[in-house]
Order: structure tokens, then C-alpha cells, then sequence
């Protein structure tokens, strides 16, 4: 069974523990498929995928094609990895047909939410900035249309009022590994009951855009709280102040509720942030980046550059 030829596609952390955990379980991962390095950081300097990263730790073989559709580059790794499975987990491409046809066991993806909901490529942000009490991981056959292969097996995963995108991540990315060890050695042995999703049960979770990171004061504090820990610790929500941007790392709900302002209208200074009105009830904002600046917490900020900060002024103009 753990002589299997197995091809795994991934790219960021979220698919790094699904990659340690069927090589420390000694699976045959026989070659591994990652997006091409991309320049990080103010100077662009070109780094490598997280996945590739534990790939060339383990010495296996790793194939980045700018796209997985290009003929010559699927033939390439077809013939040189003969897979008889492919294990995906946020790759970042739809494959081709030949590709998911290859493998005599299919080709199974490990996904951040408990799909026929949030399908795409920001599922843990949206469940986060929606307000959702839980979230899993559901692991399903790969077709050619956007998650949306029959079920194999699921894990449910509870979001805790402080989580945040980068804490729900860990937990997501460790439930999803666990449950690929549960699903691997049932599916080669054929031990498993695929089920059909209910498209018409689908809801999608396309990628951040930056218009989304921007804070909207006309939202209720709840959904202002939800947006800054679902954006945390990436990309960071942000509004801004007198012209400048400030990147809103964490904020508190406030205790008082109704309409206590117009939208956006610092209201009160604490020693511990400013509250903030919005649509329904205030935001403390305790945590923030100014532009060009480290991130600090706001009673530091107030301290210094932010000391002038009079109540009535507005942030998102």
C-alpha cells in the first residue's frame, strides 16, 4: 500500500503538513509539483514555495510549470513520476483532464472548509469574516470544475471567537494532514464512499482582492471585528487616517451598543486604543501598522506620531 507511487501538488504552508505527514509515514512520494518562485519582500528577492522548501529538505524531485496545462511540461512530469495517485492541497491551479485521468486511484485535494461551502482559494479568510462558528476540512476527488469533486471524508474544525486567519490556518492545515492519514490507506484499499456535492448548496471563497482589506465604517462592529482577525496576520486589513494608511492588526468590540456616531468617527481615546464608531455600536482599535511605520499597539501610537489624534476626527475618509 505505501509503495503507491504518489505525486503531491501544493504550494503554501497550509499544504506542507500534508506533505510531511506521508513521507514520516513513509509513503512513496515519488515527485512533487509546485508554483514557480516568486520575488517576497521589499527588495524581490526570488524565493521558493513553503512546499518546495520541505521537498528539497527530503531530496525529491520538485517541477514548477508557470502553468500545469502546458503540453511539454505535463508529459515531463507524467513520464518521469508515473503516479498512481496525486494528493493536491492548495496548488493554486484547476489541473487538466489528462492530469486527473493519470493515476489508476484518482486524484484526491485536501480543502480548507466543509465544502459544498466556500470553494476557491480564500476559504479560511471568508469563514472568519463571516462570522462562521466552525469550519473543516473535507478531502474530495479532483475534476475539472472548481472544488467540486465527490466528498471523501470531512473533519469539522470550531473557529473560537479570537481566532484569527493565521490561527484557524494551523488548525486547519494540521486537521487536514490528520485526515489525509485517515483517508489515504481506505482509499487504495477501496474502502471508501464518495459523495456527491449539492452545487446548489455552493458558496465560493475567491481570493483577496485589495479593495476587500479595506475597512468599511458603515458595517456593524461585529462584521469590522470579523474582517480584521479574518485578514490577520495576512494580507492585514487597513483604513486610513488624514490621507495615511494604517493597517489594522486587531481591534476589540466595544461593550456599548446603538448608533453612537457617524461611521468612521473616533469617539473616545483610552489609554488601551480609540473607539471608533460604526453602523451599529464602536471598535477599539488596539493594534495597528501606520504607513511606513513598524506595527504597534495604538497606546504606544498615542504616545507618539498618533499624541495630536482629536476626538471627531474620522479614519476611512
Amino acid at each position: 500500500m505505501k509503495e503507491t507511487r504518489i505525486l503531491f501538488m501544493g504550494t503554501p504552508d497550509f499544504a506542507t503538513q500534508s506533505l510531511e505527514a506521508l513521507l514520516a509515514d513513509g509513503y512513496n512520494v515519488v515527485g512533487v509539483v509546485s508554483q514557480p518562485d516568486r520575488p517576497v519582500g521589499r527588495k524581490r528577492i526570488l524565493a521558493p514555495t513553503p512546499v518546495k522548501e520541505v521537498a528539497l529538505r527530503h531530496n525529491l524531485p520538485v517541477y514548477q510549470p508557470e502553468k500545469i496545462r502546458e503540453p511539454q511540461a505535463l508529459e515531463a512530469i507524467l513520464e518521469a513520476t508515473k503516479p498512481e495517485l496525486i494528493v493536491t492541497a492548495a496548488y493554486g491551479q484547476i489541473l487538466p483532464k489528462v492530469l486527473l485521468d493519470a493515476p489508476k486511484f484518482g486524484c484526491i485535494n485536501v480543502h480548507a472548509s466543509l465544502l459544498p461551502k466556500y470553494r476557491g482559494g480564500a476559504p479560511i479568510h471568508a469563514s472568519i469574516i463571516n462570522g462562521e462558528q466552525e469550519s473543516g476540512v473535507t478531502i474530495m476527488y479532483m475534476v475539472e470544475a472548481l472544488d467540486a469533486g465527490d466528498m471523501i471524508s470531512k473533519v469539522v474544525v470550531p473557529i473560537e471567537e479570537t481566532d484569527t486567519e493565521g490561527t484557524l490556518f494551523e488548525k486547519l492545515a494540521s486537521a487536514g494532514a490528520r485526515l489525509l492519514m485517515e483517508t489515504v490507506p481506505k482509499l487504495i484499499a477501496g474502502n471508501i464512499d464518495p459523495q456527491p456535492q449539492n452545487h446548489e448548496e455552493a458558496t465560493f471563497a475567491p481570493n483577496i482582492k485589495r479593495e476587500a482589506e479595506r475597512l468599511d465604517w458603515n458595517m456593524t462592529a461585529v462584521q469590522i471585528y470579523n474582517q480584521v482577525r479574518g485578514m490577520n496576520p495576512r494580507p492585514v486589513a487597513f483604513t486610513t487616517f488624514e490621507g495615511k494608511i494604517w493597517k489594522v492588526w486587531w481591534t476589540e468590540k466595544d461593550q456599548i451598543t446603538g448608533i453612537l456616531g457617524e461611521p468612521g468617527t473616533i469617539i473616545e481615546r483610552r489609554q488601551d486604543g480609540l473607539v471608533v464608531a460604526c453602523k451599529e455600536g464602536s471598535i477599539v482599535i488596539k493594534e495597528i501598522q501606520p504607513e511606513g511605520k513598524k506595527r504597534m499597539s495604538m497606546l504606544d501610537f498615542l504616545r507618539g506620531a498618533g499624541a495630536s489624534i482629536a476626538l471627531g476626527s474620522k479614519v476611512g475618509e
